[in-house]
């Protein structure tokens, strides 16, 4: 059984790719957009697992399996943790969920989409033949991680820690209470019957 050409290949990961950007942008999309927080942040989610795939399918292992660890084990979830122990309050749905000013935000959006695409456009390196690919062995990364680049990684683990800490914290606030009086339900009957006892 021969192997399928080159070109197949080639054209069997743009497909792949531009499957997996349409996911991406829908699963931000829904993130943006959708009324409940908890469903926002599992799309979130969602969109950081679909860019770990696109980082699969450009042969970057490590990073796509850091991209799983970090931001959907770790960053997602709490995200998920912090709107559950907020106990925060569902949106009136009365209130208009888009802006009255979003045509600046389109325009903002299309200038900075202009000023980031032209130049990647515009660039001659799109001409220059793809580097062949380096080997990154994940010890090799896994050392450089707990020496050269130690106290990253350690800011990265405070940052979580105080994240998941602030959020506790939030959780826990106290809430005024509310002193009810206890009243007697009363009854025409017993209204009479109080008026004629003596005192």
């Amino acid at each position: 059984m021969s192997n399928p050409r080159p070109a197949t290949i080639v054209m069997l990961n743009e497909i792949a790719f531009y499957l997996t950007a349409a996911l991406v942008l829908i699963f931000a999309i829904a993130a943006m957009t959708l009324p409940r927080l908890v469903h926002c942040a599992v799309c979130a989610a969602g969109a950081f697992a679909s860019l770990a795939l696109i980082y699969l399918e450009l042969d970057a292992e490590f990073v796509a399996f850091a991209q799983l660890l970090v931001y959907v084990g770790a960053i997602a979830i709490l995200i998920v943790f912090a709107i559950l122990l907020t106990n925060l309050q569902e949106a009136d749905p009365q209130v208009r969920r888009a802006s009255r000013s979003w045509v600046v935000g389109v325009a903002v959006a299309a200038i900075l989409l202009a000023a980031l695409g032209l130049p990647i456009i515009t660039t001659p390196l799109l001409q220059r033949a793809a580097p062949a690919a380096t080997a990154a062995p994940v010890r090799d990364i896994g050392e450089k991680l707990m020496t050269t680049y130690v106290l990253p990684l350690e800011m990265i683990g405070v940052l979580l820690t105080s994240a998941l800490l602030g959020a506790v914290v939030i959780a826990m606030r106290e809430e005024p209470e509310v002193k009810t009086k206890v009243t007697r339900p009363t009854t025409p009957a017993l209204e009479r019957q109080e008026e004629l006892t003596p005192r």
